[in-house]
């Protein structure tokens, strides 16, 4: 059976081995998961970021599962349901604002867990509740700014149990012939 994988998207301004994603990645790769971390510096397209995403899963021999911050967020859920997805932890996720695109029309049909801070200055919260709303989403509002810093050990624990959660359920192999 091939190895469950989770892969990081990051913010638009950060890189792709940041805070958050480095102290998550130890633990995703403690607890037996490959962890890949893709690289959007330089593309500012949402679009762009998004089919960057579905390419990079295209190789991976099992559906992973995403992680994205912020921007990140939004590109992961873009490309969730084209890369079979078995799950979603989302980080203070870009949607709804009026200078990205709109959410795709097909929904990730996983599970999904949201994280966000009531202090949040870049996106506001309003926005994480209203997609958990429509996607019922699990939803953790925290009091913390658009960084999440002082949350960490939160995010880290609801990855733990989002990933044992799908322990259960292997990882479906990816049929690459298949659009």
């Amino acid at each position: 059976m091939a190895q469950a994988v989770v892969v990081f998207s990051h913010g638009k301004d950060s890189g792709p081995w940041g805070h958050k994603i480095k102290a998550l990645a130890a633990t995703v790769t403690a607890m037996g998961y490959g962890v890949e971390s893709v690289d959007y510096q330089g593309i500012d397209s949402v679009e762009q970021r998004i089919a960057k995403l579905v390419a990079f899963c295209a190789t991976l021999p099992a559906a992973p599962v995403l992680v994205g911050s912020s921007l990140g967020g939004l590109v992961a859920v873009g490309a969730a349901a084209a890369v079979k997805a078995r799950g979603l932890l989302l980080m203070a996720p870009a949607f709804y604002l009026p200078v990205l695109p709109d959410l795709p029309q097909t929904l990730p049909a996983c599970p999904t867990v949201i994280v966000h801070g009531w202090r949040d200055e870049v996106v506001p919260c309003d926005n994480s509740i209203r997609y958990a709303r429509v996607q019922q989403a699990a939803l953790h509002l925290v009091d913390d700014d658009h960084r999440l810093y002082d949350s960490l050990p939160l995010v880290d624990t609801l990855l733990q149990q989002l990933l044992r959660s799908l322990d259960g359920a292997s990882a479906p192999e990816i049929d690459h012939a298949q659009p």
